[in-house]
Order: structure tokens, then C-alpha cells, then sequence
């Protein structure tokens, strides 16, 4: 199989992360709640991927890197921690339903920055715009649908100016892109494990710089008398046994990535991109949504006049090469480009596969488009 489908998971990893899982199935238990060498050896691997978040993000407090279940987890933390009912709160126009489901479950009026796909300073115009009116900011790093690198730290700048704290999620970026919280003016950045960090599903990070409220409660294997959840970090945040098995499998997918750099992953992922959509521009009917001003990440959407995309990602399921059809549980992007009605077929990238690879899946998809 061919597998173009890594902006909703990375199904190819590096054989270590699960190397890492199953040893920590048969050698670790649960960290904090013992002082067996089991318990021990648990522990020092939570705060060992602690620590190589932190190297990852450039950010100088592991006790601030909060483990969760996913992007969507951390999201809800990371709003419900800042968001008050009533709040007007200023998205992009390309956010992910995790953001904007949640920001509805507060009962907050959302305003949106629209703008042109792979505009940046459209972009930086339309929050502009916002931004002084605004009790919080919420915005994506990458579009799930489209690719586009959004002026994330030009954003935050304008956050920090106008005193509105700013939340970033980095589902799409986090192992892709260079994420400098030395430089980002942000409460919260919300990540996945799964996909640009190469980790196991089940697994999340909230970079915690402005103090999060408790979303789940429960043990921690700390103040166990007191009634309260603890008022300090991680433990605030971590009710309930770790995922142990998954943070192993998470330290690793990091500790790949950083010894590659994410700079070099983004890079290469964005050739494969511009290969594909070189592969298919100018194919009779199919509109393919890319750029070349650096503004894309290694995501690519298309459409085509007559097939409906639904019928085109089957097609290329059984020839054996998996993307994605639909909303990309994304309404708002395709809103903002006038796909709405259609949907898109999106193709996505990773560090393991190859042009070959991507250039064989553009001619089954040319042929399938003629047959």
C-alpha cells in the first residue's frame, strides 16, 4: 500500500517506537504510585519524554509538558482554561472541528479571520482586524485540508500587543515545522503524538505556559488525602493512570524527529507535495489546491469537476493507495475556499515514503480520472 493519508495519522513509524512500547508493556507499571523498580523505571520514562518535548520545543519546563489523549484532549483543556461563556474568541478560517465544537461547548461567539488560501498577509490582515476586539485568539499552525502555514508567530506578536491570550494548535505542525516557544506568545499549544511526532494514537502534549484548569479528576498518585485535584503541574491535568506504554512509544517517534530536525522533515514532506501537484496540474477537470510561495506544508487537496471525490478515494483504495475524502472534519476551511459543497481528496505526506511512490500513485489516480 501506499500510504498518503499521514494528516490524520502516521501510520509508518521508525521500528524503535514500537520496540519502545513493548518493552515498556512487559518492564514498566504506573509512574508515581510505588517505589518497586517497575514503578521506578515508569516513571523515569514519563519524565524522560518530558524532557525531550521541552529539547523538541525549545522550552525549559517539563513540568509544564502536560501528557493527554490527543490534540482534541489538550484542546479542551487548553480552551475551557482560558474561555469563559460569553467570550468572543477569534479563530482562522481554516480550523479543525476540535477547536471549534469545544469553543461552542463554552458557549463562546466566535468571529473568524477569513482569508485567502496561501495569503499570508491577508491573514496577518484579517486578525488585525480582530485581534483588539477579541477576548482569546484560537488558531491552527497548518491546515488539516489545504496546507497552509498560517503567520503563527506574526499572530501571537499581535496577541501579546493587544493582551489576548493566544491558543496554537499544532496538530499539523508539531515534528513538520520548527516550534519555538522562546519565541511564540502562547497560553497553550496543543499537539498530537500521532502524527507529525511519529508516536502511538492515544497520545497528546499541552505546553503549558499560563496555568490550565483540571478537565478530568481523579488519582495521581500525589495529596492523595486531599479531596481537590493538586494546584500544580502536570498533576493538575493528569488524573488517572498514565499511558505509559504510549509515552514510550511517544519518546521515541521524538527522539527521531529531533535527530532529523523538523525543518528537514517539513522540507522533504513539501517536495513530495510539489510533486504531486506537478503530477496532476493540467489533468482535464480536477482543480488542485497548491502553491509554490512556501506557504504549504506536505498536504494536498483536489477536486474534480465531474467525479465526486467520495467515488474517486474508493477508487484509489482498491488499487491500494490510501488518502482522504470529505470535510476533514474541517467545515470552516472548506467554507473559507468554496468547497463546501464538494468536499476535497486530500493526499498527505511523510518522511517514509518516497517520489517513486508518490509519482505511481499520481498516474493511478490520472488513469482513474480518464478510465
Amino acid at each position: 500500500m501506499i500510504y498518503l493519508d499521514s494528516a490524520a495519522t502516521s501510520l509508518l513509524k521508525p521500528k524503535s517506537v514500537s520496540a519502545a512500547m513493548l518493552n515498556a508493556m512487559q518492564t514498566m507499571a504506573s509512574p508515581g504510585r510505588g517505589s518497586h523498580i517497575a514503578a521506578m523505571r515508569a516513571a523515569d520514562k514519563v519524565y524522560e519524554c518530558r524532557e525531550l518535548a521541552c529539547r523538541l520545543f525549545n522550552f525549559d519546563k517539563p513540568e509544564r509538558i502536560v501528557f493527554t489523549m490527543n490534540a482534541s484532549h489538550a484542546l479542551n483543556i487548553a480552551i475551557r482554561s482560558v474561555v469563559k461563556s460569553g467570550d468572543t474568541v477569534c479563530v482562522s478560517g481554516y480550523e479543525h472541528n476540535s477547536v471549534t465544537r469545544t469553543l461552542k461547548g463554552v458557549d463562546a461567539k466566535i468571529v473568524v479571520a477569513k482569508s485567502r488560501l496561501f495569503d499570508t498577509q491577508d491573514t496577518i490582515a484579517a486578525f488585525e482586524r480582530l485581534v483588539p476586539h477579541v477576548d482569546a485568539v484560537v488558531c491552527n499552525h497548518v491546515s488539516n485540508v489545504f496546507g497552509f502555514i498560517l503567520p503563527v508567530y506574526e499572530i501571537s506578536k499581535m496577541c501579546e500587543r493587544y493582551n489576548v491570550p493566544f491558543i496554537l494548535d499544532a496538530s499539523q505542525s508539531a515534528g513538520i515545522i520548527d516550534i519555538d516557544m522562546q519565541r511564540l506568545n502562547a497560553a497553550f499549544v496543543a499537539m498530537p503524538g500521532h502524527k507529525g511526532l511519529l508516536g502511538p494514537q492515544g497520545t497528546g502534549i499541552l505546553i503549558c505556559n499560563a496555568d490550565p484548569n483540571s478537565l478530568l479528576y481523579g488519582g495521581t498518585g500525589s495529596d492523595s488525602i486531599m479531596q481537590d485535584m493538586p494546584d500544580y503541574l502536570p498533576d493538575v491535568c493528569e488524573a488517572g493512570t498514565h499511558n505509559v506504554v504510549g509515552i514510550a512509544g511517544l519518546a521515541e517517534g521524538i527522539k527521531y524527529v529531533a535527530r532529523i530536525s523538523p525543518s528537514h522533515i517539513g522540507t522533504y514532506e513539501e517536495w513530495l507535495c510539489s510533486q504531486m501537484s506537478d503530477a496532476l496540474r493540467g489533468v482535464d477537470g480536477l482543480e488542485v489546491f497548491s502553491t509554490d510561495n512556501g506557504t504549504q506544508a506536505g498536504v494536498l487537496s483536489v477536486r474534480h469537476k465531474k467525479i465526486n471525490v467520495e467515488m474517486l478515494c474508493e477508487r484509489l483504495g482498491a488499487r491500494q493507495i490510501a488518502a482522504r475524502c470529505g470535510l476533514h472534519c474541517a467545515p470552516f476551511a472548506h467554507q473559507t475556499v468554496g468547497t463546501i459543497d464538494t468536499g476535497t481528496l486530500r493526499f498527505s505526506f511523510s518522511p517514509f515514503i518516497t517520489k517513486n511512490q508518490v509519482l505511481t500513485a499520481a498516474n493511478v489516480f490520472k488513469n482513474i480520472i480518464i478510465s
